[in-house]
């Protein structure tokens, strides 16, 4: 069986005016208290923001309890300061002020090094960890995630809206990501050895302050035997972002066992950057990049062909019905980015605010 962790990040509002939250410190403080489903409270960059990590986690049931059991203590526990605790990833409305960043040394030398990136840092994002047999093999899953990578962006687009208006983009976290040093799907590496060395090279400059900062799609993490895929953004609903998680696990276990063979010209860095570009703007609505050989096809295709491509392996680990499940109903209901618009069609941002809240414990 191959293990997963799943962190969120997710957005406090004011309740009164739904701008990004400005907890103090005895609020953030009583924040960093709330613990439910095995995770606790951790800071995040900004301080209207908080993150949760499961436990290590075997199946689907586990980790949706997880997220739940701490979804549903966040909520009251945001409620009980004046703010509001939601899923986006994005926030809906921001303030013309900087963002306030938390008061940790790690946190303050980012802010340092980049105030005009961390100023407006208002996005939110879901990240999955794998376990992996060790960094030879990690590396094998990272190469042959590359072409992937775009249609988890579509399938974990939750951030439409920007400064009150509708950006166009599924995912307009992912666009806001490209300004960091170092973004986008990860280079093609010739091994772990080249991964470390790279890293090294990178963490020598003047501009990468720790393995943290890297801020690919896709990279090893630096404190467990996982490959973490930071492709989608927050989910409204927990049976979304297990939903991502099990995809992912399925495609790390296929590219380890079974490898595919794309089209050399499909994992090109040129188009797969278009790639994501391209899936940001469409999620699932349009049209996007196949993994298989580059060519442009419908959302619904790529999306059938990441089906056929895991079913073994989602059969392995007893996901076929969740996933199966959660992908009929992103095509009935559409993922997070065309709920949003529906509802803020209907209720405008204070209709929406009150719908993602409502949505945390599901």
């Amino acid at each position: 069986m191959t293990r997963f962790g799943i962190e969120e990040e997710f957005l406090l509002v004011d309740a009164a005016t739904g701008l990004p939250a400005v907890p103090g410190e005895s609020e953030i403080e009583a924040l960093c208290g709330i613990e439910g489903g095995g995770s606790r409270t951790h800071q995040e960059l900004l301080t209207c923001q908080v993150e949760s990590a499961t436990p290590v986690c075997e199946d689907a049931e586990q980790a949706l309890a997880s997220l739940r059991g701490y979804r549903r203590a966040l909520e009251p526990g945001a409620v009980g300061l004046g703010f509001r605790a939601v899923g986006i990833g994005a926030a809906p409305l921001a303030p013309e002020r900087p963002a306030t960043a938390s008061d940790t040394p790690r946190y303050r030398g980012i802010e340092s090094l980049a105030a005009g990136i961390v100023g407006d840092q208002y996005v939110s994002g879901l990240h999955v960890h794998v376990e992996v047999p060790d960094r030879e093999a990690g590396v094998r899953a990272l190469n042959s995630l590359r072409p992937w990578i775009p249609l988890l962006v579509a399938i974990g687009g939750n951030s439409p809206l920007w400064r009150g208006r509708d950006t166009g983009f599924a995912s307009w976290r992912t666009i806001h990501y490209r300004r960091w040093s170092v973004q986008g799907i990860p280079p093609l590496f010739a091994g772990a050895e080249d991964y470390d060395a790279r890293l090294e090279r990178m963490l020598a400059t003047d501009t990468v302050l720790d393995t943290g900062y890297l801020s690919w799609e896709a990279r090893l993490s630096s404190r467990y035997p996982t490959v973490e895929v930071r492709a989608a953004d927050t989910q409204l609903e927990a049976r979304d972002a297990v939903l991502i998680a099990l995809l992912v696990r399925a495609l790390v276990r296929a590219e380890l066992e079974d490898p595919a063979a794309p089209d050399p010209g499909a994992a090109g860095p040129e188009l797969l950057d278009v790639a994501l570009w391209q899936a940001a703007h469409a999620g699932l609505g349009g049209r996007l990049l196949d993994p298989r050989d580059g060519v442009s096809r419908p959302a619904g295709e790529v999306l059938a062909a990441l089906r056929r491509r895991i079913g073994p392996f989602l059969k392995i680990h007893g996901d076929t019905e969740f996933v199966d499940s959660g992908l009929r109903r992103l095509e009935r209901e559409g993922a997070g980015a065309r709920r949003q618009r529906d509802v803020l069609a209907s209720g405008g941002v204070p209709g929406l605010i009150a719908y993602a809240a409502a949505a945390l414990p599901r």
